[in-house]
Formats: C-alpha cells, sequence, structure tokens
C-alpha cells in the first residue's frame, strides 16, 4: 500500500510564448483549469501505475475542491483521509512556456491544515510506502515520518519545494529526491563542501544511509545508494509541459517498490514515467498508466553504474 500526504491543489495553467520576468505582463490566449498539488499529482501517478494509493490531505468548502479532488477520484484512490478546512482549497498559478518550462507561484490554503494525525495507525506497516512532500507544514512530515518508521514502513520523501530539513529528519528517509536546485540548497544548508548533483547525491547517501535521487531535467538524474550510484539518462521525448514530472518520478517510483522492484528497475520505470508525463499538458493529465509505460522502457539506455 503506498499512503500519500500532502497537498491537494487545483492548476490554473497559462500557456505563454515566454515565462514572465520581473515587472513584466505577458498575455495569453486561455487557461486551463486542472486537478493538481505535488501530493495529489503523486497519488494519481503510484496508483496509474498499478499502486494501491491512500491520500490524506485537506480542501477546502469552496468550487475549487470538487475540481482539485476530480483526478483523484478518477484514480480510483482512497479518499478516506482527506479532510475539509476552513481555509480556501489550495490553488497554483503555472505559466508554462512554448519550451514546456514553467514557473508556479501556490496559494497554500486548506493544505496548511494537513496534520499527521490524519493517518491512523492501521494504514502504517511494513508492507507501506510513505509519499511525502514539502507543500504542507513540516512539521507534520516529521511526526507522520517518525511514527512510520515505528511501524516499519518505507519513507520516499521528495523535498520539494526546496526547505530546509533536520538530520533527525534526514535519517528518517529511505529515499530522498530532489531536483538540481532543491539540491544545492540541501547541500548548502547541510554545510556540504560541493553543490554538483553527483557528489551531493553521494555525500548525503554516505553522511545519511539513505538512497538520494536528484532529478536533472533534460539530462536524466543521478542516484546513490550507500555503497553506489547510477546515472540514469532521460527518456527522448519532445516536452510539451513539464509540470508534474517530478511528481510522476516520485508516484512511479513509489509503485514500482510497492511492487517489489529493486531499487534499478524501479529507477529506470521512474523515469521513463515522468519523460512521458512531459508530453502532455497538465501535470494529472500526463500521468501515465503502467502498460503505457512498460511499452517504453525499452527505449531508455541501460543505467550506467558508479562508484
Amino acid at each position: 500500500m503506498i499512503i500519500v500526504f500532502g497537498s491537494i491543489n487545483a492548476d490554473l495553467v497559462f500557456r505563454v510564448d515566454a515565462l514572465p520576468r520581473s515587472g513584466e505582463t505577458v498575455l495569453s490566449q486561455s487557461y486551463h483549469v486542472f486537478p493538481g498539488g505535488k501530493g495529489a499529482n503523486t497519488a494519481v501517478a503510484a496508483a496509474r501505475a498499478g499502486g494501491t494509493v491512500e491520500m490524506i490531505g485537506r480542501v477546502g468548502r469552496d468550487r475549487f475542491a470538487e475540481e482539485a479532488l476530480q483526478g483523484i477520484r478518477d484514480a480510483g484512490i482512497g479518499l478516506g483521509g482527506v479532510a475539509l478546512s476552513q481555509r480556501p482549497t489550495g490553488c497554483a498559478a503555472i505559466w508554462v512556456d512554448r519550451d514546456g518550462e514553467n514557473a508556479i507561484a501556490v496559494a497554500s490554503g486548506a493544505n496548511l491544515d494537513v496534520a499527521a494525525s490524519q493517518v491512523p495507525e492501521s494504514l502504517l506497516g511494513e508492507q507501506t510506502v510513505l509519499a511525502l512532500q514539502m507543500e504542507v507544514p513540516a512539521a507534520e512530515n516529521w511526526s507522520v515520518m517518525t511514527r512510520a518508521k515505528r511501524a516499519g514502513a518505507r519513507v520516499l520523501m521528495n523535498l520539494a519545494p526546496a526547505q530546509p530539513i533536520p538530520a533527525d529528519a534526514l535519517d528518517k528517509v529511505d529515499i530522498l529526491v530532489v531536483n538540481r536546485a532543491e539540491a544545492a540548497e540541501l547541500a548548502d544548508s547541510l554545510g556540504l563542501d560541493d553543490t554538483q548533483p553527483l557528489e551531493v547525491s553521494a555525500a548525503l547517501a554516505r553522511r545519511y544511509n539513505t538512497t538520494n535521487v536528484i532529478t536533472l531535467g533534460r539530462d536524466g538524474a543521478v542516484a546513490h545508494a550507500r555503497d553506489h550510484g547510477w546515472r540514469i539518462p532521460a527518456l527522448p521525448v519532445d516536452v510539451v509541459d513539464a509540470t508534474g514530472a517530478g511528481d510522476a518520478f516520485c508516484g512511479g517510483l513509489a509503485a514500482a517498490l510497492d511492487r517489489g522492484l529493486d531499487l534499478e528497475p524501479a529507477l529506470r520505470y521512474a523515469t521513463v514515467g515522468a519523460g512521458i508525463a512531459c508530453t502532455v499538458a497538465g501535470a494529472q493529465p500526463g500521468m501515465p498508466g503502467l502498460e503505457a509505460v512498460q511499452a517504453r522502457l525499452h527505449e531508455l539506455p541501460e543505467l550506467q553504474r558508479i562508484s
């Protein structure tokens, strides 16, 4: 079972020729509303990859709540852990340029009320993968993580958007996923000497006995377990919208591990899923199903093993 503890948003997506600079107004012909939020995106990706998923989060009592929950409902994800908040449903404004790159502003709203107490003990155990992100209060992440580790669950943390993480929390993370910018911020906060992805990944694995993945967009990813690492190529695709690619990676990785795959084939699955997600506009609409990923696994070159 996969438990996703995280954010649920409505995404307002604007297609623009170029991302706005400071003080600049850019025009878009229209916008689209999609269900989103890093937590919900991860849950949908995991469910479409064949996982049994329970979502833990909050929405408001407003018109955006149903928009935000629609993708979760359609994916067959359990909603027993989703509660109501007096705050408005979280909402993200997303600008996507002609190359598929994006800039995002998020109003957290109801996500600020997500609490570890929403997770019943019955969901936590040795057969559980707990997936976390940083769009809900950090202290609640650390609390549910502690309970999960005590119960023998596996913890997958996507440290996005980047925030400081205490060393005692890092000690409880089994798999840490960050992008290039988040890795540099994390390295700086922990006093690591190098901010290069490969060196940061290796240093974190040695210091905290965790598996670390640093996603690099078109350059693929690097990953390290304690005693070895991998260079992971990207799936060659024509990028339409990179929004949610990191969430697709995390959801696919959680589902692959939950199915019992070893880390290397799970990383391959997650990488292909993230690549496919970039070929569709919107985050949750682009999350691929199990068959779609399996059909393109052969297109990804073998991972390069490194010491």
